[in-house]
């Protein structure tokens, strides 16, 4: 079946067919397929450099083996399908997607390497290694990306509105000023953290390659003479991955967990930056460009929507639902195995899926999003009860120990001007430049050293 994106069952291959493209040669099954045929490959050339085993390659032969999968086509993943689902020549059909690629590997290889393909493996040992090889890359070099692209965003926007006053809001109320760049400065760094532990995570994938039961047996009764924990450990080293070398049958996927995590992590921190900025949009703190022949509203003609802090929003979530599912069930087997971890662990590529989405969207609402300097000064002139902390504490400075208990009886519950205020520091027992002090004080220039604060953003 050729199916069309409008013919999708999900939306990540249909609608958001053309955000989620990045992400086929990792999370495809041909993908699966061709990793599975490079781990293969490479154990049979770690086989043919043991001494004791009676397999040998030259350096042609092995280049050549290595073409299977370095020039692995939509050609070669159909027949892998067939050999699994109809047979092939003289293989009957495996109904097992691992064998199906051992006896792709026997029908296509240029060389006669007998049976010592998949020679001792369980299908464990290979699916946990090519799992790692598609999960690692796809991180590094698709999902990454696109997270530190929004990080940069930030980072860049809260250089340029360092200056910006805006009211803060705590509980939802009128707060102690701050500045536009310092808020998005908050993410920025938040989000750069997050990216370390990502990209730690994504380093950090560990593989397995111990047999059907995580012992060795079958590779110790057939070469008993062979340290085979070395190899394993040189062999998982080779591909790029660290070696867990007490397991079951299933790698424990402790190392998927961790990502998944982090990941997770990440999305968090995000989907709080779509609410606040859909927040700042509703106030009008934040303006939107329009995009010529957009519609915001089938009968609103009015509209502008803040559509892309809202589809973010969404597919942060479902990523962050999908990531916590994984995370929790692929770290349990039952007993040394049971296969329930297979069919899951094909979604992983659907939750990097929603990952991109989302920080695509997230980046296309900020690109879109305009800082409202008038709007934000005219609500902070409308609100001068927030200059009250900067009195009391300035009183409290002065030795008044009924500071805080005179401010409260001004403001608390009051709609108050700076005249109110004025008209209390007329009645303060304080020198004449502490009064000047206090009625040199607005909104908008008690910010702090909210600005500064920007600069401390690194560059990375």
């Amino acid at each position: 079946m050729d199916r069309g994106p409008l013919s999708a069952v999900s939306p990540l291959d249909g609608r958001y067919a053309r955000y989620t493209e990045p992400l086929v040669p990792y999370a495809s099954e041909r993908g699966l397929m061709r990793a599975r045929v490079e781990v293969e490959v490479e154990y049979l050339l770690a086989l043919a450099d043991l001494e004791a085993v009676p397999l040998a390659l030259d350096r042609d032969e092995r280049e050549s083996l290595r073409a299977l999968y370095e020039a692995f086509d939509a050609e070669d993943a159909a027949l892998v399908k067939q050999l699994e689902t109809e047979g092939y020549g003289d293989y009957a059909a495996t109904n097992h997607d691992v064998k199906a690629v051992e006896y792709f590997l026997r029908e296509r290889s240029p060389v006669d390497v007998g049976e010592w393909v998949h020679f001792a493996l369980t299908s464990e040992d290979v699916n946990n290694l090519a799992h790692r090889l598609l999960v690692g890359p796809a991180v590094r070099e698709v999902v990454l990306p696109e997270l530190r692209a929004v990080r940069d965003t930030l980072a860049g926007m809260a250089r340029e509105h360092r200056d910006v006053p805006m009211l803060a809001r705590t509980h939802g109320q009128p707060a102690t000023p701050t500045t536009f760049g310092k808020e998005l400065a908050v993410y920025a760094t938040r989000l750069g953290r997050a990216l370390g532990r990502v990209e730690a995570a994504a380093d950090g994938l560990s593989g397995k390659l111990a047999g059907a039961s995580g012992s060795y047996a079958a590779h110790d009764a057939a070469y008993p003479g062979i340290d085979w924990r070395d190899f394993s450990a040189d062999f998982v080293a080779d591909l790029g991955l660290e070696h867990e070398p007490l397991t079951t049958q299933v790698n424990p996927c402790d190392d998927l967990a961790t990502l998944f995590g982090a990941l997770r992590g990440a999305n968090s921190i995000l989907l709080d930056l779509a609410l606040d900025c859909w927040l700042y949009v509703s106030d009008r703190y934040l303006g939107q460009e329009t995009v010529e022949g957009e519609t915001g509203s089938s009968t609103m003609p009015h509209k502008v929507n803040p559509i892309d802090f809202e589809n973010a929003e969404g597919n942060l979530s479902k990523a962050n639902a999908d990531l916590v599912f994984l995370g929790d069930y692929i770290t349990t087997s039952r007993l040394q195995r049971d296969l329930s971890d297979s069919t899951v662990k094909r979604n992983i590529g659907g939750a990097l899926a929603h990952c991109l989405i989302a920080y695509d969207k997230l980046g296309a609402g900020l690109d879109k999003v305009v800082p409202n300097e008038q709007v934000m000064r005219e609500d902070l002139e409308a609100t001068p009860a927030v200059i009250g902390e900067a009195v009391q504490t300035v009183l409290r400075r002065e030795g008044h120990t009924d500071a805080y208990e005179r401010v409260k009886a001004l403001t608390r519950g009051e709609t108050v001007t700076l005249a109110d205020f004025r008209a209390l520091f007329a009645e303060l027992d304080v020198p004449p430049e502490v009064r000047e002090e206090l009625r040199a004080l607005t909104p908008a220039d008690y910010t702090g050293v909210a600005a500064q604060l920007v600069d401390e953003l690194d560059e990375g």
